[in-house]
């Protein structure tokens, strides 16, 4: 059996011209900019129910947008990678916004979906620690989740996911973010079976960087 393949990083410390990680911030991770807003979080109870795949967002302590230094947003990326390679998830879809993420995930068998996120969070928030050498909050606590229901739905939040920095006026296009799966710079996830059939059976289709396989798309040369 061959090993599973790695979650590859490549050149994200750089841009593609959004506004959210402009040069101007790329900078040491004490420069992590001021509150934008109080944000609240609930701490609901959740439910993981087995094969499951989940919708979640979690934010940054009272709406910082720590995430927009390059290098902290960098690190958060490496501990996602870290926790799909291992096998506590499988990632389908992500993306790292300034003062929040969205991820598309299915737990494996042995881990909770609390324990998922916390393991992203908890794991991030050492290593930004550690490699900043500063104890600052990053986190609010708790998350939100959705239950992935159909085809439908799936699409409907993979394709928000992707969407969601041009939605803010980041970037133009929605694979000029590097912090996304948008960018077809990972290996990721292949869309689970019981989300790839439609109700009558055959097969629905389905767009999504991460359905041919878990290799990535070479990047465009075309591209400015």
């Amino acid at each position: 059996m061959q090993s599973r393949p790695e979650l590859q990083l490549r050149g994200l410390g750089s841009s593609s011209g959004g506004r959210g990680f402009s040069p101007g911030v790329r900078q040491a991770c004490h420069g992590a900019s001021a509150p934008e807003g109080h944000i609240l979080m609930s701490t609901p109870r959740h439910r993981t129910a087995p094969g499951s795949s989940y919708f979640i967002t979690t934010k940054c302590w009272q709406g910082r947008s720590v995430f927009q230094v390059p290098q902290i947003a960098e690190i958060l990326v490496q501990t996602m990678a870290r926790c799909r390679d291992r096998g506590d998830y499988l990632l389908h879809e992500f993306v790292v916004m300034p003062n929040h993420i969205h991820l598309l995930l299915t737990p494996s068998s042995t881990t909770s979906l609390e324990k998922a996120v916390q393991l992203i969070k908890g794991g991030s928030s050492h290593e930004i620690h550690r490699q900043c050498e500063r104890t600052m909050e990053i986190w609010q606590e708790g998350f939100h989740d959705w239950t992935i229901r159909d085809t439908n739905d799936w699409q409907t939040k993979a394709d928000y996911i992707r969407m969601n920095p041009v939605r803010a006026k980041l970037v133009e296009k929605a694979e000029r973010w590097p912090y996304s799966s948008a960018s077809c710079q990972f290996k990721l996830d292949v869309v689970p079976e019981r989300y790839r059939s439609a109700a009558s059976g055959a097969k629905a289709p389905f767009s999504s960087a991460s359905t041919p396989g878990l290799k990535p798309r070479p990047p465009k040369e075309s591209r400015p």
